[in-house]
C-alpha cells in the first residue's frame, strides 16, 4: 500500500509566512477591526444618536472645480456667507467657493508655508494649518481682502512629533466648548484638542491646553486621517481617511457610531473618490467633499419615510 508523502517542513514554513504576512497586512489596513464593527452593525440598531452616514447618497460627483488646477486641501462651511473655503498648497491660496462648487474669489497667502486646512471659527475669523512648521494660524477675512500674510496674524506652534514628515492634515471646531480639533495625519495618527487658541476674549488670560484622547484615537479603524467635521447638533466628530476611502463618525466618548465608504458602488458612487482631502456639513447636514486634484461631491441623506 502506498503512502502519502508527508508535506515538506519548506512547504509548512512557506505556508506560515504567508498567513504571518496576510495577518500583518490585515492589521496594517486595520481589516480586522472594520470587519468586526461591520459585523456588530449587522447585528445591532443604529443608534438614535447617530448620524446615519451610511444613509448618506452622492447628488454631484466629481464635479471639475473650473479656473482651479492645483491641489485643493480640506473642506470648511461658512454659515455667515453661505459659501465653502479651501485652500491648495502648491501655489498657496484660500479659495472660497459656491455650495455647488464654483469658485467665487481666491486670496493669496504669503508666508503660510505649507496650508493643509481651514477651518471656520466665527463671522470672518478662520484658522489655516501649516503642516510642515506644525503651525495654527489664525485670520481674518473681509470682503475685499486679496491676500493674507501669516507674520501679521496671529499663531502658535504645537511642536509635537516633529520628527515625523505627516502633520497637521485636518481642523474641526466646537464653538459651543470652544475646542479646536487638529487631526495629525498617521505616523502616530492623532487628533488633538486645543484649547485658548485662537483667543476669543480680550479679557481673559492667554492661555493653551492641548489634550489628546489615546482610547478614541486607537480605536479609529482607519490608516490615515485626512480632514475632520465637528457636527453641533449631536456633538460628534467625522474623520475622514483617504487610504482607507472612509468617513468615520465618532460620539462625544470617542466611540466608532458610523461609517460612510467613499468607494465605487457605495453611497451610490459610480467610481472611487481618487484622493478626498476634505470634509464639510452645512446647516442642513448635507455633506460637502473635495478630492484631488480638483474635484468636487456633495452626499445628501434621503428623507426617512
Amino acid at each position: 500500500m502506498r503512502r502519502f508523502a508527508r508535506p515538506k517542513p519548506l512547504i509548512l514554513i512557506f505556508a506560515l509566512i504567508v498567513l504571518l504576512s496576510l495577518a500583518a497586512m490585515g492589521q496594517y489596513l486595520r481589516l480586522f477591526e472594520r470587519g468586526w464593527f461591520n459585523l456588530h452593525a449587522l447585528w445591532q440598531s443604529e443608534s438614535a444618536h447617530s448620524i446615519g452616514l451610511d444613509r448618506y447618497q452622492v447628488t454631484v460627483e466629481a464635479r471639475v472645480i473650473e479656473g482651479l488646477d492645483d491641489d485643493v486641501s480640506a473642506l470648511t462651511f461658512d454659515p455667515v456667507r453661505k459659501s465653502l473655503f479651501t485652500v491648495t498648497n502648491k501655489n498657496a491660496e484660500l479659495i472660497e467657493l459656491s455650495m455647488g462648487g464654483q469658485i467665487i474669489r481666491r486670496i493669496s497667502l504669503v508666508g503660510f508655508g505649507d496650508p493643509e486646512a481651514v477651518e471656520y471659527i466665527s463671522a470672518d475669523t478662520y484658522v489655516i494649518t501649516d503642516e510642515r512648521e506644525q503651525r495654527l494660524i489664525k485670520i481674518h477675512l473681509e470682503k475685499d481682502t486679496t491676500f493674507l500674510d501669516a507674520a501679521d496674524a496671529e499663531q502658535m506652534t504645537l511642536g509635537v512629533h516633529m520628527a515625523s514628515n505627516k502633520g497637521f492634515e485636518g481642523l474641526a471646531y466646537d464653538s459651543v466648548g470652544k475646542r479646536l480639533f487638529v487631526a495629525k495625519e498617521r505616523d502616530p495618527m492623532l487628533i488633538y484638542e486645543v484649547q485658548g487658541f485662537p483667543h476669543y476674549n480680550p479679557d481673559k488670560s492667554y492661555a493653551v491646553h492641548v489634550v489628546n484622547n489615546p482610547k478614541r484615537d486607537a480605536g479609529m479603524f482607519v490608516r490615515d486621517l485626512s480632514s475632520l467635521q465637528y457636527d453641533e447638533r449631536s456633538g460628534h466628530l467625522l474623520a475622514l481617511s483617504d487610504e482607507s476611502r472612509l468617513i468615520l463618525e465618532l460620539d462625544v466618548d470617542g466611540r466608532p457610531l458610523s461609517t460612510m465608504s467613499l468607494s465605487k458602488g457605495r453611497q451610490g458612487l459610480q467610481r472611487t473618490v481618487p484622493q478626498a482631502e476634505g470634509i464639510a456639513m452645512d446647516d442642513e447636514g448635507t455633506m460637502y467633499l473635495v478630492s484631488e486634484p480638483n474635484l468636487f461631491y456633495v452626499f445628501k441623506k434621503p428623507p426617512q419615510p
